[in-house]
């Protein structure tokens, strides 16, 4: 016997994140099979345009999830951005009926930054994904 009777494997899960900003998003990809993340691009779009924008990158991607940044001062505390995330998080469930997300997002721009990033809102985008793939089982 093999000694995978009986042995469920989990069914790999692939996800967008986003770096979320009032000018711009952030955008990965990554998934639970390589738990890796890679910067795909920054929607620089307003309004409807930048949901419209997103709607493009899940039909290409398809993911099972979303991930947003919630940004916090570095004690903790809550600021004006961090409700405008939380916002843009609903918005997108709302919107594309996926499952979203939060991810404590405090210094994923200063690591991009530190990792010479060419697109600083993607490259912050998969940071937070990759540290919400390691919170993972």
């Amino acid at each position: 016997m093999n000694g995978l009777v009986g042995t469920t494997h989990p069914v790999p899960s692939s996800f967008l994140a986003f770096d979320f900003g009032t000018k711009r998003v952030g955008v990965a990809t990554g998934n639970t099979l390589t738990r890796s993340a890679h910067g795909l691009r920054t929607v620089a779009d307003e309004g409807d345009a930048r949901f419209e924008a997103i709607g493009r990158l899940i039909d290409e991607w398809r993911p099972d999830a979303l991930v947003v940044g919630v940004p916090f001062h570095p004690d903790g505390a809550a600021h004006d951005n961090t409700e405008r995330a939380r916002r843009f998080g609903r918005q997108l469930h709302g919107r594309f009926k996926l499952p979203v997300h939060e991810v404590d997002e405090r210094y994923s721009t200063t690591e991009a930054l530190a990792g010479g990033a060419h697109d600083l809102d993607a490259e912050s985008a998969a940071i937070i994904l990759e540290q919400f793939l390691r919170s993972l089982p």
